[in-house]
């Protein structure tokens, strides 16, 4: 729980746009250093020079943080520039979209590399240098959030390895919530699990790696393009918004966080599917027009 933010840092990752500089933006206003990170250089170096302009403090690096290596070194930096950080921001994801079966094995390494492995180097490298400041200090608090999905919680049609990526983060975070609570009275953490709200998200394939640029993507893949970018583009809470509601969830030491409430009723639904033992419901049944049209398209009618 963290209620004075003045002074202390943050690390952001996935820092040049979305929720990464929304959060950036709050902690400068409430004059915390900065550690800004993002894969993507011009909306890094932009990220900085605004920070910069309002006197904070700032440390930008360019890192993929998929990357035991790059992180490695970033975690070195921070260590050496700020000492622990009091919140770290796993937030730097990818979407893909697609039949499951179509994805191929560079896909699956990139939104896994990006999504998972991201998260969980941040998870590794920072949380024992937050314990050790802890053990050190006993006013220092420190907080963690990790930015999963609603389809962490939910298994949408024609979205598998997204879905699958942030089903690893939502458990990964609980995970994380009760090893800390073992532990520790002075770090938490928290998940972010939005649904469709205006990033960068949709438009992950500008940062694909080089080695992917000759894959021709699939009937179904660019079927789960368009209908993402409309979801995502037309979605009415804003990233500042979700942005506050992290800070708002550090100050209330809440775990989960959620843009869009109401969607929890298809969660519910869900859950109650594996208790009852039921196969999972068709998840058109509010908008069955979108069902009829997506199979459809697949199935070439």
């Amino acid at each position: 729980m963290i209620q004075d933010f003045k002074g202390k840092t943050a690390v952001l990752t996935g820092a040049g746009s979305g929720f990464g500089l929304e959060c950036a933006r709050i902690g400068a206003s409430l004059g915390m250093n900065l550690v800004l990170v993002d894969v993507q250089q011009d909306a890094l170096d932009a990220a900085e020079v605004e920070m910069k302009a309002t006197g904070a403090k700032v440390l930008a690096r360019r890192v993929d943080v998929s990357s035991p290596a790059q992180m490695e070194a970033l975690a070195a930096d921070v260590q050496t520039t700020f000492g622990a950080p009091h919140f770290v921001f796993n937030n730097a994801g990818v979407g893909s979209g697609g039949l499951i079966w179509e994805n191929s094995v560079k896909d699956w390494e990139w939104v896994l590399g990006v999504n998972v492995w991201g998260v969980i180097h941040g998870v590794r490298l920072f949380t024992p240098m937050m314990l050790a400041a802890a053990k050190a200090d006993p006013a220092y608090r420190g907080h963690i959030v990790n930015t999963a999905s609603m389809a962490g919680l939910l298994t949408p049609p024609n979205m598998g390895i997204y879905n699958v990526s942030k089903h690893a983060v939502v458990s990964l975070t609980e995970t994380l919530f009760q090893d800390l609570k073992l532990v520790s009275d002075q770090v938490s953490a928290s998940v972010l699990c939005p649904y469709f709200v205006p990033t960068g998200i949709s438009q992950s394939h500008r940062n694909r790696p080089a080695e992917l640029a000759d894959e021709k993507a699939t009937q179904s893949q660019l079927i789960g393009q368009a209908m993402s970018d409309k979801a995502v583009s037309s979605g009415k809470v804003t990233a500042a918004q979700v942005a506050q509601l992290v800070f708002d969830a550090m100050g209330a030491d809440r775990f989960y966080i959620y843009s869009h409430p109401k969607a929890l009723g298809n969660v519910r639904a869900r859950m109650e599917n594996i208790v009852n033992q039921e196969n999972p419901a068709d998840p058109f049944l509010e908008r069955p027009d979108i069902g009829v049209a997506l199979r459809a398209q697949l199935r070439g009618a």
